[in-house]
């Protein structure tokens, strides 16, 4: 009489209480994150700059500049970046304020020009969906948003501020805190891969997010389009969200062209010249920048930024790759969730497959 095992060897029958459990601790952490949101994101963006800040230091120390000098040259340069990217949309949010209630009565003039080009029907969407916005509302919303993140620019330069000083003995309270020689060790390469791999990130999106703003803004200029500077910067900002940022970064300005002149030849302009930078840039100068220093699928990048957007709302879309790829690297070194890693990664081949040999 032989045997039956309902269970043959090799297969995965997880059980019902450890799915149960794994439901309860997602939905725990979607729930903090969701819930903490207003002390994350401050913290979050502060850990960023620190990364950013630390990326300029290590390139400027050197024989002749000393660590304390160089730090603090990664901090002016930073810092002064932010604020002259906030001051630049608080500034001019007041004008474009006042200026929504004269893109309202121009818009219509503008939908009839649209006409010539995408034909009777898209005309009837654009009047019956857009033309009912109150602008007034998005513009409240959106600089509303604008002068939040002003107020926080203090709470994120403190938070740096003390990140900076314990830059050094942290690695020694890490060290200290696993009590375990291996372990401290493990710990240490996860760090290193996860600054390494920031650190690459913020720099090539910065310099890739600069150099698109600036061939922006000079097309913005030459155009004589209103407002240049605020659509040069959310140009800079919109090109750190993945696929759609890039998108909505020549949406915005092609539409206020369209309001604001009475041709249709800025509006051609910048779908066109301004589109072609984003693609190629973003398509060959981005991802050859990278290189693998971001290993990770174009389906995770996607899925990544829903869950954050739906967590955290635009600024979630903005972190949602470089908190992703923390994620992938902690994973990458935990054995039991490493098959995640893999399945987050591009290739399949992590940077970290050693965790005993920092990056």
């Amino acid at each position: 009489m032989t045997s039956h095992d309902p269970s043959p060897v090799g297969s995965i029958r997880p059980r019902l209480s450890t799915c149960r459990d794994i439901a309860i601790i997602m939905a725990l952490v979607v729930w903090g994150l969701y819930m903490g949101s207003g002390f994350l994101i401050p913290l979050t963006l502060a850990l960023l700059v620190y990364v950013l800040i630390i990326a300029v230091a290590d390139r400027v120390a050197g024989r002749f500049v000393p660590v304390w000098l160089a730090n603090l040259i990664g901090i002016a340069v930073v810092l002064t970046g932010l604020f002259a990217v906030m001051f630049v949309l608080g500034n001019q949010a007041t004008q474009f304020a006042r200026a929504v209630p004269t893109y309202e009565t121009q818009f219509d003039t503008a939908v009839n020009r649209v006409v010539a080009l995408v034909g009777n029907d898209v005309t009837k969407f654009i009047r019956d969906h857009l033309i009912n916005i109150d602008m007034s509302i998005i513009a409240r919303s959106a600089f509303g948003g604008a002068t939040s993140f002003l107020n926080t620019f203090l709470l994120i330069s403190l938070y740096v501020f003390f990140m900076m000083a314990e830059r050094v003995i942290f690695r020694d309270k890490l060290r200290l805190a696993a009590n375990d020689v291996e372990l401290g060790r493990e710990l240490s390469s996860m760090m290193a891969a996860i600054s390494h791999s920031l650190q690459a990130y913020v720099g090539v999106k910065t310099f890739v997010s600069v150099l698109t703003s600036l061939i922006s803004y000079s097309v913005f200029r030459w155009l004589d389009l209103e407002y240049a500077e605020t659509w040069a910067v959310l140009t800079f900002a919109l090109n750190f969200i993945p696929s759609i940022g890039s998108i909505v970064a020549v949406v915005f300005p092609a539409m206020v062209s369209l309001v604001q002149f009475d041709t249709i030849t800025p509006f051609l302009v910048i779908v066109l010249f301004c589109g072609t930078v984003q693609f190629m840039i973003g398509n060959f100068l981005d991802p050859a920048l990278l290189g693998r220093s971001l290993n990770m699928s174009t389906f995770m990048v996607i899925i990544a930024l829903t869950f954050w957007s739906a967590v955290w709302g635009v600024i979630g879309a903005f972190l949602s790759v470089p908190l992703t790829v923390c994620i992938l690297i902690v994973f990458s070194h935990i054995p039991a969730l490493r098959p995640l890693a893999i399945l987050m990664s591009k290739d399949g081949e992590l940077l970290t497959a050693d965790p005993k040999t920092p990056e």
